[in-house]
């Protein structure tokens, strides 16, 4: 008799597939055979997956973009998506689909509920994503990463945590080094596709802090790639070491050997940051759906773990002084990285794996 198969769905940010690739991690350790399902765009953030997982290319689409052709044709695309998910699952039955977000996930989750799969969904953010609304009353369980998460009224989420990967959970609560007086290491991430408000205001907080602090500084700094030239230059003119790319494919070393991290707060960064324990500034993306950034880096301000910087007051002068704060005062630092530590969920793909299993049976 085969092994079961999981049909985990995701769309295409690693917003998304961090969380999911943690699940199949484990589900694959526990016997399972795992397909994950997902667009052209996310099969791009599928190379982290273990090989065993097999990847299927979904057709979808989102009404919400794409000019008028776009949003006519979007129906068609996700129609389409749907016949073809039915198809695969009755000649390969799941015995479970689960949906982290995003319009990829669509099809799968409509298949499984047209064909009275056990199904569920797990929702990073502290404000439910369009596509996990439209199905929160369709599932039999809804995990939450962040909590609390706004929910439709008369939904029940049960707080799980963010799944991380292996690779965080190697780094898992590493010993932090404080600032000090030799090498400082600041991390700058801003999503999986970067953020320019990031590479405006940054080179130029880190170019105004004191000498005595800018020179033992090393910067890693993921950029978008048609940014990565002048944020180079910026830092090369401050007299800053700095290593920037548009994509790390080493962040948890990267954060586990920081003394400071500045981000976004999309929730897999942010958990990836609790579960190593690291102290944090944190710029929420101001576009985010329902400002979903800032509910979920409310409980890491509000703990101490962060300093919580809204970007449409973000300015080179607060940020310089919050980075001085932080690696001026080896106290302060240690504190807040322990203020993250508090926060962590390692477990949380251990308690998805768990509603898994529930409903399974």
């Amino acid at each position: 008799m085969s092994s079961p198969l999981a049909l985990i769905a995701a769309g295409g940010t690693g917003g998304h597939m961090f969380p999911a690739q943690a699940l199949a991690e484990l589900m694959l350790a526990q016997g399972w055979r795992v397909k994950l399902s997902t667009d052209e765009r996310g099969a791009r953030y599928a190379d982290g997956f273990p090989q065993a997982v097999t990847r299927q290319v979904v057709s979808s689409a989102t009404t919400a973009r794409g000019g008028a052709a776009g949003k006519l044709s979007a129906p068609f695309k996700i129609g389409a998506g749907v016949v073809a998910a039915r198809a695969a699952f009755r000649r390969d039955r799941p015995a479970v689909v689960i949906g982290f977000g995003g319009y990829p996930t669509i099809p799968a989750l409509s298949a499984a509920w047209s064909m009275g799969l056990p199904r569920m969904i797990h929702e990073q953010n502290g404000v439910m994503g369009r596509v996990n609304r439209l199905f929160a009353r369709r599932v039999h369980r809804v995990a939450c990463g962040t909590w609390p998460t706004d929910l439709p009224p008369g939904v029940t989420g049960l707080h799980t945590g963010n799944p991380v990967r292996a690779a965080v959970l190697d780094h898992a609560a590493a010993p932090y080094v404080p600032p000090s007086d030799g090498l400082l290491h600041l991390l700058v991430i801003g999503g999986s596709q970067g953020a320019r408000v990031l590479s405006d205001v940054v080179p130029a907080a880190v170019a105004a802090l004191p000498d005595d602090l800018r020179v033992r500084l090393r910067v890693s700094h993921q950029a978008r790639a048609e940014d990565a030239a002048r944020v180079t230059q910026a830092y090369a003119q401050a007299g800053v070491q700095a290593d920037v790319q548009p994509f790390f494919t080493d962040v948890p070393e990267r954060i586990a050997q920081a003394q400071l991290v500045i981000s976004r707060s999309g929730a897999s960064s942010l958990a990836d940051i609790t579960v190593i324990g690291r102290p944090a500034i944190l710029i929420p993306f101001a576009a985010a759906t329902g400002d979903h950034q800032t509910a979920n880096a409310q409980a890491l301000a509000e703990s101490g773990a962060a300093h919580l910087h809204p970007e449409s007051v973000l300015d080179a002068e607060s940020l310089t002084r919050d980075i001085r704060a932080i690696l001026s005062d080896p106290a302060r630092a240690q504190a807040m990285g322990r203020a993250a530590l508090s926060l962590a969920r390692p477990d949380a793909a251990r308690r998805l794996y768990d509603l898994v299993e529930e409903i399974v049976r």
